[in-house]
């Protein structure tokens, strides 16, 4: 059974950084895709970062320049560093991948506020 735990959230003043963690247990995480989505209070949860096995990346526009996803295949543990946080990126920030990854763990709660 797979499992995808994500850390690293907290409360940050806008403009401040956080970086989220996400520990997957399972084989074959270097082969598959992974990604972080989030969803705010009412609203859809939606793709904030995406990574291929080989290192690809790909942001949604709200977060370019500011957000970086990154993986360690030898750890099993996928990234997203985030700078120039600003109230918008609050959310519960989820990370899920292909494959065996196919599924959400409990999410991790981003706070942006002064």
């Amino acid at each position: 059974q797979v499992q995808l735990v994500e850390s690293g959230g907290g409360l940050v003043q806008p403009g401040g950084s956080l970086r989220l963690s996400c520990a997957a247990s399972g084989n074959f995480f270097s082969i598959y895709a992974m990604g972080w989505y989030r969803q705010a209070p009412g609203k859809q949860r939606e793709l904030v970062a995406a990574i291929t096995s080989d290192g690809r990346t790909n942001y949604a526009d709200s977060v370019k320049g500011r957000f970086s996803i990154s993986r360690d295949n030898i750890k099993n543990t996928l990234y997203l560093q985030m700078n120039s946080l600003k109230p918008e990126d609050t959310a519960v920030y989820y990370c899920k991948g292909a494959g065996p990854f196919d599924s959400w763990g409990q999410g991790t709660q981003v706070t942006v506020s002064s």
